[in-house]
Formats: C-alpha cells, structure tokens, sequence
C-alpha cells in the first residue's frame, strides 16, 4: 500500500530562511509552510520504502521512488491520486502483479476495482495515525530533512518493538 497524504506542519523555528545547500524538504502548499511523508507499507502495517518532499510536491511524481523497492508480483494498492497511466502501466506490466487503485472522475475509460482489495489501504492510513500520534512528528521542529526522517525512522522502530513485544507476552 503506498500513500503519501499525509501533510505535516512545520513550526516556524524549523523553517529558517538561511540556506546552506542542505536539502530541507520544505515547501509551502494550502496549509502554509509544510512537509509531505511518503510512505509504502506492507500488508502488516510495516513500512518498506519511506522519504520526504516539500508540501507542493504531487504525491503521483513520487510513486516510482516508492515502488522501486518493491519485489515482482506485488499487489499495489493506493488512492485515486496515483491514477496516472505511468502508474498503472509499472505496478501492472513491470511488477506484474497488478493492484487496486481507482479511477480518477475525469478519466475517460474506467478500469474496474476490486473492493475487497481496496478495503485493505486503511492499513496505511492506520499507520500514519499512529505515526502523527508523536508530537514531534505532528508539527517538524527540524530545519534538515535527514534529521526530520531520522526522527521518523526512529519512531517507527519504536513502533515496532512495541508491535513485538505485544506478540511475545
């Protein structure tokens, strides 16, 4: 499941206007100054492939980063902002699995969806809920992009072992 709807804040402190050449990921978008997480997880909730934008960035530009990591035979499943014919023509011939992404409403020729499938992406969603359960997630307080991701992944390791550690008692 990829997604990358997520949109988080950046706090003033964190969005200096000094620049020193370091990629910030930082853009502004409707909500003021912000940041987008994407993210593509497995079916257990856990992710496998996660980066930065700036917040105008579109989240379609950034399904190939996402599904390159991905094995053959996978089964994608994303909202409608991935309905991009590039999109559809990699996840079907290239991985060859095939996926469950539906049809934009200014699409001329409508593919079919298979619902039970796309009942699954709230798995990705769920992830995201408990990610921006962290206030330090929620609002980035960072200036650079590796800091602001490291805190991410160190989080979602957090996450984890807590997962892991439910399982054993």
């Amino acid at each position: 499941m990829i997604d990358s709807s997520t949109t988080v804040r950046v706090h003033k402190h964190g969005s200096s206007s000094r620049r020193d050449g370091e990629a910030r990921a930082i853009g502004r978008s409707r909500g003021g100054v912000t940041t987008k997480i994407h993210v593509a997880v497995d079916r257990q909730g856990h992710p496998a492939s996660m980066h930065l934008t700036p917040g105008q960035v579109a989240d379609c530009t950034q399904a190939k980063t996402l599904l390159a990591d991905m094995p053959e035979g996978v089964r994608v499943i994303a909202d409608k902002a991935y309905d991009t014919n590039d999109i559809i023509s990699q996840v079907e011939d290239v991985k060859g699995g095939g996926g469950a992404i539906p049809s934009k409403s200014n699409r001329k020729v409508r593919r079919g969806l298979d619902r039970n499938l796309y009942g699954t992406r709230n798995i990705v969603e769920r992830f995201f809920g408990r990610l921006k359960e962290y206030r330090r997630v929620a609002t980035r307080y960072e200036k650079r992009a590796r800091n602001y991701l490291s805190t991410l992944l160190l989080i979602v390791t957090r996450l984890l072992l807590r997962e892991m550690a439910k399982t054993v008692n």
